[in-house]
């Protein structure tokens, strides 16, 4: 019993629960993949409508992103990859922030950010897509 407290009555079952969640990992990695899979024909769409702005007025380009379809297309390539990269910084700040107070604060700051731009994005788009 090296290093273990030898008071200890608890069986290693009981010493090593509340060490982390054996259910969420594989939520994430499903989570994850699957807004991978998404992301790839959304980020084609994403680079077609960028492409097809390139060159245009203002007038133009108001035009064509309050069309319902571009719209859609971007809002919905906006939640993914929001979603995505809030689930990647997460796994990222878990695996190697060690301390609570700081893993605490990083995990705060990732929903934070992912939530402002996205709020910041869908308010710009909205605010296209209805003309206000």
């Amino acid at each position: 019993m090296s290093g273990e407290n030898r008071n200890d009555m608890r069986t290693p079952m009981g010493r090593v629960r509340g060490l982390g969640s054996a259910r969420s990992g594989t939520t994430h990695f499903w989570h994850s993949r699957v807004t991978s899979v998404a992301l790839v024909p959304l980020t084609i769409a994403f680079v077609v409508i960028v492409a097809m702005l390139i060159g245009r007025n203002h007038a133009a380009v108001v035009q064509i992103l309050a069309s319902p379809a571009v719209s859609i297309l971007l809002i919905l390539f906006l939640a993914a990859s929001l979603y995505h990269m809030w689930l990647g910084m997460q796994e990222i700040i878990i695996d190697y922030v060690h301390a609570d107070g700081p893993k605490f604060a990083a995990l705060l700051g990732n929903t934070f950010f992912c939530c402002i731009v996205g709020a910041i994005c869908l308010f710009a788009l909205l605010k296209i897509s209805f003309g206000v």
